[in-house]
């Protein structure tokens, strides 16, 4: 079946390229984008028609088991992914209108960090260890801005002051190894905001941090946010993280978005038995002492997606269409999308 859309201006699902979104044309627009890697064990369908959009002011969140395509996604629209062996087949990225896609390098580069910043997954490992965080943050201000030393690295200590690190005129100097995982995120918050981006990417920005920093970074997140008014794309699994910030949610599965929608509507009657089975796999103070559910088997692999829904082998309500028809997005009213076959009867249930 013909991919389609929920277009937030008209109500209606469309094709991918006839959607606006609410409001007017959006910050960050993702439509039918297709992406694979082509390597010796065959060829990955890594993103199978992937549409979302971000406005000013929004969080999105991007759900999904390791694997789905969350973070392909965001390096697609960042344009660093390494080709080969990735390769954009299809679909479209806009910024404000403008096809990133097609656009030249250099076209590309202004657009990043100065439109869309993106903070990496691994802060130590997106920070180079030789150099200090200041000079890293001070350098981008030097070759971007034209700033004299002086004037980057007083820029940079602001920056740094600003994502909350304690004494950072004297942190400055310091390289990463010398800073905790908190304050190393912070330094990467501090390095993304430095260009003052229109659209931010965090992609699982507080994996292997405890609970109490997780919490600390997603509210210093959210008040940056909230002062310069970016739209902002969360990519997590943490669906805790995602109750408290998000505003809509995209969830992805084997390179799709199989549900979307207002964030509170999903968590109060999800629409597609992926979402179900996410939500079931939270631990509840409820059920103190029980067995906590799992989503049986693993995610498929992209080199061999199985036909129909690429959810059905795990699945609990796979019927023969599953098996061989692949379910189109539905319309499920304000805004909100599920492609499933059964997506109907899992939304009067009470």
């Amino acid at each position: 079946m013909a991919e389609t859309v929920y277009d937030g201006s008209s109500g209606e699902f469309v094709p991918p390229e006839e959607v606006t979104a609410a409001g007017g044309e959006p910050l960050l627009q993702v439509l039918g984008l297709q992406v694979e890697f082509r390597t010796r064990d065959g060829v990955a369908k890594v993103l199978n028609g992937v549409s979302y959009h971000v406005n000013a002011g929004e969080t999105v969140a991007v759900l999904g088991e390791s694997g789905s395509g969350k973070s392909v996604t965001a390096q697609t629209i960042m344009g660093i992914l390494d080709t080969p062996p990735a390769f954009v087949t299809g679909g479209s990225v806009k910024f404000k209108g403008e096809e990133l896609l097609t656009a030249t390098p250099e076209r590309r580069r202004k657009v990043r960090g100065e439109g869309i910043a993106m903070i990496f997954q691994d802060a130590l490992s997106a920070l180079n260890p030789v150099f200090t965080v200041g000079f890293q943050i001070a350098e981008q201000l030097r070759g971007r801005r034209g700033m004299s030393k002086a004037e980057a690295k007083k820029a940079a200590i602001e920056l740094l002051e600003q994502v909350k690190i304690p004494n950072a005129k004297g942190r400055f100097g310091e390289y990463p190894h010398q800073f905790s995982g908190g304050m190393r995120q912070r330094a990467m918050i501090a390095m993304s905001l430095a260009l003052d981006p229109e659209v931010l990417i965090a992609d699982e920005p507080t994996t292997a941090l405890d609970v109490t920093v997780q919490a600390q970074i997603m509210d210093l997140l959210s008040e940056i946010q909230r002062e310069r008014n970016m739209g902002m794309v969360l990519i997590t699994h943490d669906l805790g993280v995602v109750a408290e910030v998000a505003d809509r949610i995209a969830v992805m599965y084997a390179g799709r978005i199989v549900e979307s929608g207002d964030a509170r509507s999903i968590y109060a009657k999800p629409g597609h038995p992926y979402t179900i089975a996410l939500l079931e796999s939270l631990p509840r103070l409820d059920l103190k002492g029980q067995q906590l559910n799992t989503i049986k088997g693993l995610p498929p692999s992209l080199t061999n997606i199985p036909p129909g829904c690429p959810f059905n082998p795990r699945c609990r309500m796979a019927q023969d269409i599953c098996r061989t028809e692949v379910p189109e997005s539905v319309a499920l009213g304000d805004g909100r999308s599920s492609a499933c076959h059964f997506t109907g009867e899992l939304m009067q249930r009470v």
